[in-house]
């Protein structure tokens, strides 16, 4: 059976709605990492003691989730209910394909190992 990989990243505060959406869809296990980045954005222009600067880099979370290929549609659809703010920024859904898992503690391979 194929593997996939969805990797998420989206604004900070949808985190927990994303997680628990995931849940819902079956998604046991994730890795988050907080991440800084642009896309069509270009990040935004702030005030700090009078002097205005640009800020390049915007937070995001980056969500990373392994899961069986016929699992994909379902997820997918899970974070873009759960992320999706109408507004710029949101983010982007990647899905790339998983070759091997190995589960460190017990050498299980696999969908096993996911």
């Amino acid at each position: 059976m194929t593997m996939k990989k969805i990797t998420a990243i989206i604004k900070p505060f949808k985190l927990d709605e994303v997680r628990e959406a995931l849940a819902e869809v079956g998604v046991t296990g994730l890795t988050v990492t907080e991440v800084k980045g642009f896309g069509r954005q270009k990040g935004h222009t702030e005030l700090y003691r009078g002097a205005e600067y640009v800020v390049d880099f915007l937070p995001k979370v980056k969500v990373e989730v392994i899961i069986a290929g016929t699992a994909v549609e379902a997820a997918i659809d899970a974070v873009v209910r759960a992320a999706r703010t109408g507004r710029i920024g949101d983010g982007k859904i990647f899905v790339s394909d998983v070759e091997q898992v190995v589960r460190i503690r017990t050498g299980e391979t696999g969908e096993a190992a996911v």
